[in-house]
C-alpha cells in the first residue's frame, strides 16, 4: 500500500458536468488542512467530462487531480463510485479525505471509511490539524473534526489517533469557498475504470430533481424570526422587514417546527448555513445549533426581550425589547429614509 504522506483528498461531486459549491468550498479548506501539514491537496473526479472539472479545482488550490473518466460514471451509483474512491484510498493512504454532506456523500462516505477501516466523522463544523496527545502517546497532525453532538448542547472534537486515512463530511456552506488569487497548473492523473460485474446490479431507470427556489446561502441581506414571536401572525413581521429591505426570510429551527416558517428556510446546524452582510435575529435565543448556521455573518442584530440571551453574545448590535414594538420602527425610518 503506498503511502502518500500527508496528502489531502476531496471528493468533488458534480452534477450535469458542474462541481458542486460545497466541493469548491471543500477545496478551499483542504488547501489550509494541506498547508498546514506540508502535504498536497488532491480533488477526486468521476464521470463523463471528469477532466475539465479536475482543472477546475485547480482554481481553488488543488495541486493534483485523480480523473476516472468513463460514460459508466456519468450519474452517481453507490457500487461503482465506492468501488473506484476504495480503491484509490488503499492504493495511496492518504492522510486526510473529505465529502460533502450531500445525499451522495452520505452515502459514499461511511462505504470507503467502514471498507477500508477509516475514521470519520459526520456533518463537521470545522476542521483542523493539530499534534495530539492521547493516553500517553503524541499522535502527529491529527484531523480535529469538530461538530456539536448531544443536540447540539455540547461541541465535540473527534479525533481518530489510529486510522492513517481520517474522513469526514461537511454540509455546503460551512466552510468559506476562497478561489486562489493565482491559480497555478496543477497536473491531471488518468486513472482507468475498470468495469466489474457488481456495477450492474443497480440501473438508474429515471432520475428526478427539483431544485430549491430559496437561495439563502446567497443572500445579501436575511431577516430571521425564532420561535420567540409567539405566533404565526406575529411572524409576519419578519416578512415585512425583510420585504422593506429586499432581504430573504429565514428562521430557527424552532420556528420551522411551530410551524411559522417552511424547513427550507432554516438556519443552523440542521438547516442552512449563510454568511450575509446583514443579518436580523428576531426573536431567536441564540442556541449553538442556530449560531452554527449564521455567526459569521458580517453584522448580526439581534432583537430579544431576554437581556441574558445567547445571541447578543455574538451580535453586533443587541436591541433588549418586544419584537412587535421595535420592527414597525425600523420598518418606518428605512422608508422614511427612501423618501
Amino acid at each position: 500500500m503506498a503511502k502518500s504522506g500527508n496528502d489531502v483528498w476531496v471528493f468533488v461531486e458534480q452534477r450535469e458536468g458542474r462541481p458542486v459549491d460545497v466541493s469548491l468550498e471543500l477545496l478551499s479548506k483542504g488547501r489550509k488542512l494541506a498547508e498546514s501539514m506540508n502535504g498536497v491537496l488532491k480533488s477526486v473526479v468521476m464521470g463523463e467530462g471528469a477532466t475539465s472539472i479536475a482543472r477546475e479545482t485547480f482554481l481553488y488550490g488543488a495541486d493534483e487531480s485523480f480523473v476516472v473518466e468513463h460514460p459508466s460514471l456519468k450519474t452517481f451509483r453507490t457500487l461503482p463510485y465506492s468501488r473506484v474512491m476504495t480503491s484509490l484510498v488503499e492504493q495511496h493512504t492518504p492522510r486526510v479525505v473529505l465529502f460533502g454532506a450531500t445525499v451522495i456523500g452520505r452515502d459514499l462516505a461511511p462505504r470507503v471509511a467502514s471498507h477500508t477501516r477509516s475514521g470519520l466523522t459526520a456533518d463537521c463544523t470545522d476542521l483542523r490539524i493539530s499534534d495530539v496527545s492521547y493516553l500517553g502517546k503524541e499522535y502527529k497532525s491529527l484531523l480535529l473534526q469538530i461538530r456539536p453532538a448531544f443536540g447540539g448542547n455540547i461541541i465535540a472534537t473527534i479525533i481518530a489517533p489510529d486510522s492513517p486515512t481520517q474522513m469526514a463530511t461537511v454540509r455546503e456552506g460551512v466552510m468559506e469557498m476562497l478561489p486562489l488569487d493565482q491559480p497555478h497548473a496543477g497536473r491531471v492523473i488518468e486513472v482507468p475504470y475498470q468495469p466489474n460485474d457488481i456495477d450492474e446490479l443497480v440501473h438508474i431507470v429515471e432520475q428526478h430533481r427539483v431544485e430549491n427556489k430559496v437561495n439563502l446561502k446567497g443572500a445579501p441581506i436575511i431577516v430571521a424570526g425564532g420561535y420567540g414571536l409567539g405566533t404565526k401572525e406575529n411572524f409576519q413581521l419578519v416578512h415585512e422587514l425583510a420585504h422593506t429591505l429586499g432581504g430573504e426570510v429565514a428562521g430557527s429551527r424552532a420556528a420551522v417546527d411551530a410551524g411559522f416558517i417552511p424547513h427550507e428556510r432554516q438556519v443552523g446546524q440542521t438547516g442552512v448555513t449563510v454568511r450575509p452582510k446583514l443579518y436580523f435575529a428576531v426573536g431567536i435565543s441564540g442556541a449553538i445549533q442556530h449560531r452554527a448556521g449564521m455567526q459569521e455573518a458580517k453584522k448580526i442584530i439581534a432583537i430579544n426581550t431576554d437581556p441574558d440571551a445567547p445571541i447578543f453574545d455574538i451580535s453586533h448590535y443587541g436591541i433588549v425589547g418586544d419584537a412587535m414594538e421595535i420592527i414597525p420602527k425600523f420598518i418606518e425610518a428605512y422608508k422614511s429614509k427612501l423618501k
